[in-house]
């Protein structure tokens, strides 16, 4: 039958229906109403139970906003607990029921510098945070820098992301940019492997398992806003969370990519800067041009690279302040020391290492190791995480 035939065919019904609209006016209209409230239930059932996904609604909107809460949510903020007791306390908390969709896929389609700037800083997050986690983990920390990137909470690039909030001692959301890491040379082997797992998430891959997870952390830390988020997936030593809400709804994951990387070189070295700046005014509150050999001592207990950095100054008014020389990352090749030395930051070795040991005097990842004499059974701050 052709389609001018099912028209013709359906006429009558339509002009009835027409009639009956003029007819009863009043009648009409409160049975459409009728309709749309059945359909606006039918949806909120839905989106319950979690199988239809909305934006957030006006109430999550509102003060503080969602930048405000991200910004808090830094891998220092933990509870002082003991590492055995953190296990226990992470693994009480159940994961969530009801679906768990998996992000969308994103492919980064731009000019060869840009791209190659973007894999440098997920190669980096990915790395340094997770060097020995399995495939899977890995691909779950590359997974969460994409998804922070499009989602309205954190910055449209994939070296913003990583390197957000790096030039404050306590508020980047990657430890590894503000404790020290990024001065010790990767190695080759967990670098390339790393770079991989980078090329593909860029490429659009998928790591279904953590669904839309803007954060994580190691299962040997209890951050304080871990229990403000859902829990959606553990892989190894980390533990996955999205927002919860309409924020960690698909809906949500709307913004779009900047379509511009900063150099990763000189986040790199600035991120160092600021590191060598706060360890050294932490040693030296206050230098002045005869206070140079207690800034000689201090610069002693940084790592050479971020020692390098850092120089006494005398401001405009006669203030004593602490100077930084932003300096060229050196080549990183198999020449350099071993990573696992004595001055790699806690966060490093335990990338490296996959370490969880649970002994009560461990340092968290992200914080410098502790006297023996002043270690506490739950040492400070944290964490493997973003997150």
């Amino acid at each position: 039958m052709t389609a001018l035939a099912l028209l013709h065919d359906r006429r009558p019904s339509v002009q009835q229906a027409l009639d009956l609209l003029r007819r009863h006016p009043r009648e009409s209209a409160g049975a459409g109403l009728l309709a749309i409230a059945a359909c606006l239930s039918v949806a909120a059932v839905a989106n319950e139970s979690g199988a239809t996904p909305v934006r957030p609604d006006g109430s999550e909107r509102a003060a503080p906003t969602v930048q405000e809460k991200a910004q808090e949510m830094t891998p220092f903020a933990v509870r002082q607990v003991a590492p055995d007791e953190a296990l226990k306390l992470n693994a009480a908390v159940p994961l969530a029921s009801g679906p768990n969709p998996p992000a969308t896929s994103f492919v980064l389609k731009t000019d060869t510098k840009t791209y190659a700037r973007a894999l440098e800083c997920l190669t980096q997050a990915i790395y340094y945070e997770a060097a020995r986690e399995s495939e899977e983990g890995q691909r779950g920390v590359a997974q969460v820098v994409l998804n922070r990137m499009r989602h309205p909470a954190y910055p449209a690039s994939v070296c913003g992301v990583v390197y957000q909030g790096a030039e404050r001692p306590t508020g980047c959301q990657f430890s590894f940019t503000c404790d020290g890491s990024l001065a010790r040379a990767p190695m080759k082997s967990y670098w390339d492997r790393a770079r991989l797992i980078a090329d593909q998430a860029l490429r659009g891959y998928v790591q279904a398992s953590v669904g839309n997870a803007t954060h994580y952390h190691a299962n040997y830390v209890v951050p304080y806003w871990a229990p403000t988020l859902v829990k959606n997936a553990v892989i190894g030593a980390h533990i996955f969370y999205r927002w919860s809400g309409g924020w960690g709804q698909p809906a949500a994951f709307v913004q779009r990519w900047s379509k511009r990387e900063s150099d990763p070189k000189a986040l790199r070295s600035a991120a160092l800067a600021a590191e060598a700046r706060y360890a050294a005014l932490e040693a030296t509150k206050a230098i002045t041009a005869e206070d140079t050999p207690a800034l000689a001592e201090a610069k002693q207990e940084l790592p050479p690279e971020l020692a390098r950095l850092v120089e006494a100054e005398i401001g405009p008014g006669g203030e004593s302040r602490v100077g930084l020389k932003i300096s060229q990352p050196r080549r990183e090749d198999a020449k350099q020391p071993d990573p696992l030395s004595s001055s790699a930051s806690t966060s490093l070795q335990w990338g490296l290492t996959g370490s969880n040991a649970s002994s009560s005097d461990q340092a968290p990842l992200g914080t410098k190791a502790e006297p023996a004499a002043a270690a506490s059974a739950g040492a400070g701050a944290t964490g493997a995480a973003a997150q």
